[in-house]
């Protein structure tokens, strides 16, 4: 029997699918065809819910650890941020990140992490600007590095498996995205949005509407709701069943698929009357720098010719960096907004 892949009422077009990884990865062929079926049909909306191992335990220990980092005072954290790393590694302050296009800084702290390199890797010395040393304050919160690059590897493994199904749907071989992934500058990123003024009985802005650059990003459960995914011009509340990671696509993969799968537009706002912090974690996974984004070959045809030039992966990251006002100047500062 095919697995379920969303409740009835969410049959649309428009409905961000509910679809089991572990369905995909132990089940026959019926089943197999069920969960890419169901990728596909979600990815219009540039999100799904996925079903898998990720282990709830993990989670908890980082969100712990997060939390005691983001509970010190703004004069201890900032000893943790690295200069000149333009956000790949190290605490990124409120209002500096800005979505591409907004004038107003996001309301939102970070932590970014990444899994680093051997110095003398080919990778890291051609791109060293995505591949800095990495900076977490063990210093502080003794053990959050070791529990963090657990946490990093275990999402980075659930995306390479799940990259897999989207392979199959765009007429590829099933480990076509592997060695795309492999030492790539996936970054892991912790957020924690603040407290935030609002008018009676309405929410507020945290993160303004944007899309992300890279292949796919990995959302577990966030502390609060606040998340809203734009689906056919209306946004929509973004409400996955327990226990399940959200996935959704970026513009490097709309590259790909030469517009196929389009990039997931989301944004995060307070609800109303919320006057909570909220915390959460996602991993944005990368192309390695040298690949060349190009539509495939599988989706390109009469009815649908390509519609992206190419770009190598490190060239359309460092743009967006610079466009979100990341891309930090030889002095250390952030580009102007």
């Amino acid at each position: 029997m095919a697995p379920s892949l969303a409740a009835p009422e969410a049959e649309g077009v428009d409905a961000i699918l509910d679809v089991d990884l572990l369905a995909f990865e132990r089940g026959d062929g019926q089943r197999r065809r069920a969960v890419i079926d169901g990728v596909r049909r979600s990815l219009a909306t540039g999100f799904v819910y996925c079903r898998s191992d990720l282990s709830e335990e993990l989670i908890d220990t980082a969100y712990a650890l997060l939390a005691q980092f983001f509970a010190l005072p703004a004069e201890q954290k900032q000893r943790f941020h690295a200069s000149g790393s333009s956000g790949q590694t190290g605490y990124t302050g409120l209002l500096v990140e800005t979505a591409a296009g907004e004038v107003r800084a996001d309301w939102k702290e970070m932590l970014n992490w990444a899994e680093p390199l051997p110095s003398g890797h080919p990778l890291r010395r051609r791109h060293p600007l995505l591949y800095p040393e990495q900076l977490l304050p063990e210093a502080v919160v003794p053990g959050i590095t070791a529990v963090l690059l657990d946490f990093h590897r275990a999402l980075a493994e659930l995306q390479r498996r799940f990259l897999r199904v989207i392979a199959l749907g765009i007429g590829c071989a099933e480990t076509f995205f592997d060695e795309m992934v492999q030492d790539a500058p996936t970054l892991t990123r912790a957020l924690r949005y603040p407290p935030m003024p609002a008018a009676p009985g309405q929410g507020h802005l945290w993160a303004a509407a944007h899309a992300d650059i890279n292949l796919i990003t990995a959302l577990p459960r966030a502390s609060a709701p606040g998340l809203e995914v734009q689906v056919e011009e209306r946004w929509v509340p973004a409400c996955p069943p327990p226990g399940r990671v959200i996935l959704n696509t970026g513009l490097m993969l709309e590259r790909l698929s030469n517009g196929l799968i389009p990039a997931g537009w989301h944004r995060v706002v307070a609800p109303a009357g919320e006057t909570g912090e909220r915390f959460s974690v996602v991993q944005f996974c990368h192309a390695r720098p040298w690949t060349v984004l190009a539509p495939l070959a599988s989706c390109c045809t009469p009815a649908h010719p390509q519609r992206f030039s190419a770009i190598t992966a490190a060239d359309a990251l460092e743009e967006v960096l610079y466009r979100i006002n990341l891309l930090e100047t030889p002095g250390g500062s952030g580009a102007s907004s």
